[in-house]
């Protein structure tokens, strides 16, 4: 294993100092370090940050693969700056099986650029009926500790219950969906003033907010932990805010493109910016961008959707919806919050680490430290070409957007996948 010499980086906006990779980890940290045999690299000006880790992310694999396989998506989690990423279940066949779950899990660890840590579903096939087989899953190879059925929400209060109660017993969460499917039949976009005037059927904010609601009090009554899946709404916060002030074991995520776009981009009829949930409003994206740096919302998640071309490219009461995310998350929050290192760090690393239970990760680059790690160039300002993407897909709401912030390198355990911006292998 190469032993690597990062020369006068700022670890998390600090002082510049150095850092010695070897065996895995961080060996040491200093001014003046020296190690003959290690590859040095100049970190003048870059910010070493943990290793991004990212509890929401679409891989497709199994069933998908002409839209993403874990491999690729691997590989553009790699270049944004991710050593962790979390695989929803909504794959072909679903992940809703010891079997499955651990098929995603071992594709990652052959693709070897990110740890793949795969959610399982709470419902068999999706479906909302009975529950799926939880407990296989965590004990599984892949040591399973998060189920969703992202994409549909746990409508069924009993089975929503009977799932939290469930996981309880292995300290597990359960990744809510939040969308009451009898307020959004034949939704396209937000429900609002430009919905009305487009004259497409709107999604109200109170679809979100009510499941909310009911589900922080089903998980305070249980005693279980709940996280909210990319809250979109200010009147979501507000929810969220009692609840944890009542101290129930809730955590929640906001997307970047929750944080940046509104639903005038509706306007285009670019089914690029179609989303669940949908764009919201200028008042909302204020509210989450406050909720986030207060700490209301727990992290950034970037719901990574990739879509073959036929997907996307029709029209938009047909399109599917969804965003990539992976490899410009980062620079979306640099652009939100600005450069707050300690807080990025915390939002995209820490606390998702914490939540997720990935004990490697999360960890700010320090002596013994397992060297997961990010190189950040802070100056640089790149524009977000789609067919220059990792991923299989194209579908960036980004595409032609200037952003600030640049992945100069990624290290897993150790060993570069990403160096001077380019993907290892």
């Amino acid at each position: 294993m190469t032993a690597y010499l990062i020369t006068n980086v700022s670890v998390v906006g600090a002082a510049p100092t150095d850092l010695l990779i070897r065996d895995g980890v961080v060996a040491e940290t200093g001014v003046g370090l020296s190690a003959p045999e290690a590859t040095v690299l100049d970190g003048t000006g870059l910010v070493a940050l943990p290793g991004l880790v990212d509890l929401h992310t679409h891989l497709r694999e199994p069933g998908r693969e002409d839209a993403e396989t874990v491999e690729s998506g691997s590989r553009a989690a790699a270049l944004g700056g991710y050593t962790a990423v979390c695989a929803m279940a909504n794959t072909s066949p679903v992940a809703d099986t010891a079997g499955v779950v651990e098929q995603v899990w071992r594709l990652g660890r052959e693709a070897g650029l990110v740890d793949v840590q795969p959610i399982g579903a709470v419902t068999v096939g999706l479906a909302g009926e009975r529950l799926a087989e939880l407990g296989a899953m965590a004990d599984s190879a892949a040591r399973v500790r998060i189920f969703s059925d992202d994409g549909h929400c746990v409508a069924d209060p009993k089975l929503m219950r009977r799932a939290l109660e469930y996981v309880k017993a292995f300290d597990g969460i359960i990744a809510q969906h939040a969308e009451e499917p009898r307020l959004t039949e034949g939704a396209q976009m937000h429900e609002g003033e430009v919905s009305t005037r487009l004259g497409l059927t709107g999604w109200p904010a109170v679809a979100e907010e009510a499941i909310i609601a009911r589900d922080v009090l089903l998980a305070e009554h249980v005693g279980s932990r709940l996280h909210v899946c990319h809250v979109s709404t200010a009147g979501s916060v507000e929810v969220l805010r009692h609840a944890k002030a009542r101290g129930v074991r809730v955590t929640a995520e906001v997307t970047p493109h929750h944080l940046l776009l509104t639903d005038v981009k509706a306007e285009t009829y670019d089914p690029v910016f179609k989303v669940n949930p949908p764009l919201r409003t200028d008042a909302d994206v204020a509210a989450l961008r406050a909720a986030l740096a207060e700490g209301v919302i727990d992290i950034v998640a970037t719901d990574h959707a990739p879509h073959a071309v036929e997907d996307k490219e029709c029209e938009w009461a047909y399109a599917r919806p969804g965003m990539l995310g992976l490899e410009t998350a980062l620079s979306i929050a640099l652009d939100v919050l600005g450069p707050q290192w300690d807080l990025i760090a915390e939002r995209m690393s820490r606390a998702p680490a914490r939540i997720a239970g990935l004990d490697s990760h999360g960890l700010d680059p320090a002596p013994g430290v397992p060297a997961n790690l990010t190189l950040v160039d802070p100056a640089a300002r790149r524009t977000i070409e789609p067919a220059e993407l990792a991923s299989r897909s194209r579908n960036t709401p980004y595409a032609r957007m200037t952003l600030p912030g640049r992945i100069v390198a990624t290290f897993l355990r150790g060993e570069p996948t990403v160096l001077d911006g380019k993907a290892v292998k």
